[in-house]
């Protein structure tokens, strides 16, 4: 009988084997799927481990990646999406330079694949915005606008380095809502470029994260990637903030797009996760988490 550790490592990652994502072996302790018992594991252990025979029945490595039996090619694809990653990042960073001086935004994190590194080249860029509390349907509006002023919005069948504008949360509902396995491993992953405070306020106020990740971490140093908020980007938001910042605006726009969400045929899909409140505004006509998890349980009866 296979180990509880044998078993974590494996659960792992097959996990990520879905996602076409081999994973070196610091990030398989990293995104060690698993809550912790009796002790924390750590990076020797899994070192280890993966020597064994037991782990070796199901996983092989090429390259310093570690990956499932017969899947030796998702190795290259990792290493290529890599580099068409970096360049998508480009284009995330120059639009939040222009969207850090939107009224009411205070952190942009870039989610999904691009967070892992793991796009191709038709890939979009999807972005969790948080705004001032009060301000939701104010502030999406104008990341909205900026965005699609910047020729950078993902509408229609302009999909391709473009930036869906998919989740939307307040300053004081940091909290997500859909707390599942799929959802704890986009949102470790998640990268802030703008609103590092709040990024650590936001992985605090997740730690429901660690039940399915024992070794999740709150974020303690800012990564490079992060553009910093400057005197002029403060000063510009402010002014913005003072002249738009009236109740009554905010609840004739909450008025108007609540109604325009809820006569989309998408939202009425069956299986979609939509929600338009004073906290959160998500928009997923599709969402991929219950389609992973049904895989990943055929992927491990199978292991």
């Amino acid at each position: 009988m296979p180990n509880s550790l044998s078993k974590k490592i494996l659960s792992t990652i097959a996990y990520y084997d879905i996602l076409d994502y081999p994973l070196t072996v610091f990030e398989t302790w990293k995104y060690l799927i698993g809550e912790q018992q009796n002790k924390k594991i750590n990076l020797r252990e899994i070192i280890l481990e993966l020597e064994t025979d037991e782990v070796k029945k199901n996983i092989e490595s090429y390259r310093g990646y570690y990956f499932l039996r017969g899947r030796k090619d998702s190795v290259k694809q990792r290493i290529e999406r890599n580099k068409i990653s970096e360049g998508k990042y480009k284009i995330a960073r120059r639009a939040v330079w222009f969207l850090r001086f939107a009224p009411f935004v205070r952190m942009i994190l870039v989610t999904g694949r691009l967070a892992m590194k793991n796009v191709d080249k038709k890939s979009d860029i999807d972005f969790l915005v948080c705004l001032e509390s009060g301000h939701i349907f104010i502030g999406r509006t104008f990341v909205t606008l900026i965005t699609h002023l910047l020729g950078k919005r993902r509408y229609g069948d302009k999909i391709t380095n473009r930036i869906c504008l998919n989740y939307f949360i307040t300053a004081s509902s940091l909290e997500i809502e859909t707390q599942d396995l799929f959802a704890s491993s986009e949102y470790f992953f998640a990268v802030p470029i703008f609103g590092f405070e709040y990024f650590q306020k936001f992985r605090q106020a997740n730690g429901w994260i660690k039940k399915y990740h024992e070794n999740y971490i709150p974020a303690e140093i800012a990564n490079l990637k992060v553009i910093q908020d400057d005197f002029f980007s403060r000063l510009i938001r402010k002014v913005g903030e003072l002249i738009f910042g009236f109740n009554f605006l905010e609840q004739k726009l909450k008025t108007w797009q609540t109604e325009r969400i809820m006569n989309d045929p998408r939202t009425k899909k069956s299986g979609s996760l939509i929600i338009a409140d004073d906290n959160s505004l998500v928009f997923l006509p599709d969402p991929q988490g219950p389609k992973v998890f049904e895989a990943f349980k055929k992927k491990m009866k199978l292991c």
